[in-house]
């Protein structure tokens, strides 16, 4: 039995409901349509919206458009899980923030696994995230060696399992600047009281000290976006190593597609990255040893969805395999 996997950060589409999520949606029915898969499982992040106390009236309509369309009338079965209870901080996921993670369990035939949907925490500044290993990346390994623990203790039954979502992972971006940049000169722009950093500049020590790189606290404006994009950005890959300290809990398949995020929600910008962070892999399916002896026994696809044109700032990536019965 053949299955797709889809992991989303849609926080941009509750922003713009005519364009982008019309855009998204065709995409995402267009690969439903070329693959025809048995069993779909879509985990969303951000649903309603970064501002979802006013966007998360129109989190119904999406999903009911979603199971009413032409391309999804032919599954017979659908199950749901929102966490819509935006007003009950203490179970409306972390009570601090919109991260988190939930868990199912499903079974064909003789086969039973989990599938957990995941969002970790963000780098709340350029400024400070440029410096490896930065405090994000630490509380984001945290995180996630929690869920880990969690979805593998001794409460359930243990069982293969495919973990993914917005991991929010992050380059090393030192490792990044310092390729990118040697050799260059390095200014350091102070805010007016001179008490901390307000940007820092990397310009070529001669062509009239042209600007390479800006870096501010919501600003990585690098001056050439071709490096993030050529050969699917394979060259930077080395520098993808906060998930390495699982190495022994979960595996990934190889990838060949270019970083997820942070993608211009500019409609006709569909290729264009942000200049607002370095480009990374955020968006992964991520699995158990156990699962991926299933998936690695027959063809599969790992790719991201609608590389040509806008999805938001996060472009989908999903997983199609066969599942051995």
């Amino acid at each position: 039995m053949d299955a797709l996997l889809l992991t989303a950060n849609v926080g941009s589409l509750f922003d713009d409901l005519e364009g982008l999520q019309s855009i998204w949606l065709q995409e995402f029915y267009q690969t439903v349509a070329k693959y025809r898969p048995r069993f779909i499982a879509i985990h969303l992040q951000e649903i309603g919206g970064k501002d979802y106390e006013t966007g998360m009236v129109h989190v119904d309509a999406f999903v009911h458009g979603i199971l009413s369309s032409e391309e999804m009338r032919q599954y017979d079965r659908v199950r749901v899980y929102l966490d819509e209870h935006f007003s009950a901080p203490s179970r409306f996921t972390f009570k601090w923030s919109r991260k988190g993670y939930i868990r199912t369990r499903w079974r064909f035939q003789d086969h039973v696994f989990d599938l957990v949907n995941i969002h970790l925490f963000h780098d709340a500044s350029n400024l400070v995230a440029w410096k490896y290993p930065s405090i994000f990346s630490a509380n984001r390994q945290k995180a996630l060696g929690h869920v880990l623990n969690r979805i593998t203790d001794s409460r359930y039954e243990k069982a293969p399992f495919l973990i993914f979502g917005d991991f929010n992972v992050r380059l090393d971006t030192q490792g990044v600047v310092e390729t990118l940049c040697c050799p260059s000169a390095v200014q350091t722009v102070l805010t007016n009281d001179a008490e901390d950093v307000k940007k820092v500049l990397f310009q070529e020590k001669d062509n009239d000290h042209k600007v390479l790189l800006r870096i501010e606290s919501k600003t990585f404006d690098y001056f050439d976006q071709d490096v993030f994009r050529e050969n699917n950005g394979k060259a930077l890959l080395k520098f993808d190593k906060e998930l390495a300290t699982f190495i022994d809990e979960i595996c990934e398949l190889d990838i060949q597609f270019p970083p997820s995020y942070p993608y211009s929600e500019v409609n006709t910008e569909g290729t264009l990255y942000a200049n607002t962070r370095c480009p990374a892999w955020c968006d992964r399916i991520l699995m158990s040893p156990s699962a991926i002896e299933v998936v690695i026994k027959g063809e599969y696809v790992y790719d991201m969805m609608g590389p040509e044109v806008c999805m938001g700032d996060h472009k989908p990536v999903y997983l199609y395999f066969q599942i051995c019965m």
